[in-house]
């Protein structure tokens, strides 16, 4: 019976189920989830006191007043889960561990960039200088792409395939980091979005018994980003603003590089590719858009030509375009799940919890809204953003 079990199990991308490591991978999705879902409040209520909040104007789509201050509970119950993590399932080789430390630093230096922005307006050059310096730490710390991994460009030689594959790193890392930034325009979309790339991801790298870190970290972030999206759901009662942005962009392109995806098959560098698909194409269409038009700085100058605002103008409902971006991001992670030699089984198992997560926060969400806007209505008071 155990064996058939383990049988089981290895399809749908758990390599040991003896060893207990699918208990501790769901003990730190959950613990991620828990502590995001029950911090959030908290936060929310001291960052309305005090003021941390985006005010409303003609590009945002608040009409009051809404506190930004999300991106420092997803980054607690991120680190809550890590600590959790560590104390289970101890990294003992060296150089994974300063690798995961190397990308724990980073993430906190942009999460605090992010945060301070939120709240005090930092440059564009600072913030780029910023995300430069953590994609460096990266770098220095073992994490980079092999530019001879590359599918489809030419094999160089050594004395050049290493500056040539830091310099693609760094664009990695700080053009993902910039491109969830960007996406995050309508409520739900970034929470959402992260949260499908992670799970995808996860099971990926599930399907190796020496990803057991890449594991471990996305199993965190994906708790998180579905604990916060279970308050960001619309009608959003808080948003993460660019230190929640910064944290999911970072984390998922330095995880990516951590052992998710690092094989000698070149076709496996079109998984995180596929996986990030979405943040990739807007902000491209975006950049070139804004280049097109004139702007010196496109990514200074923001407009309303994303694809999440495209998608809200036709629809008339930002639920309804989170649920659509949400589906293709789901979509490009499929494919590159198949592309990548995901078992059938796995795959098909990965949509139907990502699409049973994702219903069931939307579904509290929705319904705690209901509560709320009958309570006010029963009270006498006016309905607003709950």
């Amino acid at each position: 019976m155990l064996d058939a079990l383990s049988k089981l199990a290895q399809h749908v991308g758990i390599s040991n189920l003896a060893g207990g490591g699918a208990v501790i991978v769901a003990l730190i999705f959950l613990t991620a989830l828990v502590f995001t879902w029950r911090f959030i409040p908290g936060i929310r209520d001291f960052a309305i006191r005090v003021g941390w909040a985006d005010m409303p104007n003609e590009r945002r789509l608040n009409k009051v007043p809404l506190p930004n201050a999300g991106g420092l509970a997803i980054f607690a119950g991120f680190v809550v889960s890590v600590v959790v993590a560590w104390a289970l399932r101890p990294i003992v080789i060296q150089d994974v561990q300063i690798q995961m430390l190397a990308i724990l630093l980073g993430a906190t230096i942009l999460v605090l960039t992010g945060f301070i922005d939120d709240q005090f307006n930092l440059s564009p050059l600072f913030r780029l200088c910023v995300q430069l310096l953590c994609a460096v730490l990266l770098v220095v710390n073992g994490l980079h792409i092999d530019f001879n991994a590359i599918p489809f460009l030419p094999n160089v030689a050594e004395k050049l395939n290493q500056p040539l594959g830091v310099a693609i790193t760094i664009i990695w890392v700080v053009g993902l980091t910039n491109a969830m930034n960007l996406l995050d325009g309508v409520d739900g979309v970034v929470g959402g979005v992260s949260f499908v790339a992670s799970t995808v991801l996860l099971v990926t790298a599930a399907q190796f018994p020496d990803r057991g870190a890449a594991v471990l970290l996305l199993a965190g972030l994906g708790g998180s980003a579905l604990g916060y999206l279970r308050h960001n759901y619309n009608p959003s009662r808080i948003i993460m603003g660019d230190a929640g942005s910064y944290l999911f962009g970072y984390t998922l392109a330095a995880v990516s590089m951590l052992g998710t995806l690092k094989f000698s098959v070149g076709a496996s560098l079109f998984v995180p590719l596929l996986v990030m698909a979405l943040p990739i194409l807007d902000t491209t269409q975006v950049v070139v858009g804004r280049l097109a038009r004139g702007i010196r700085n496109p990514l200074g100058h923001p407009d309303k030509t994303h694809l999440h605002h495209r998608l809200l103008a036709a629809t008339g409902q930002a639920r309804r375009t989170s649920l659509i971006m949400w589906i293709v991001a789901l979509v490009c992670g499929v494919v590159g799940m198949v592309v990548q030699g995901v078992p059938g089984s796995a795959i098909v198992s990965t949509v139907v919890f990502i699409g049973l997560c994702l219903w069931f926060v939307a579904y509290r969400r929705v319904r705690a809204h209901d509560r709320e806007a009958a309570l006010q209505v029963a009270d006498g008071e006016p309905e607003g953003n709950s």
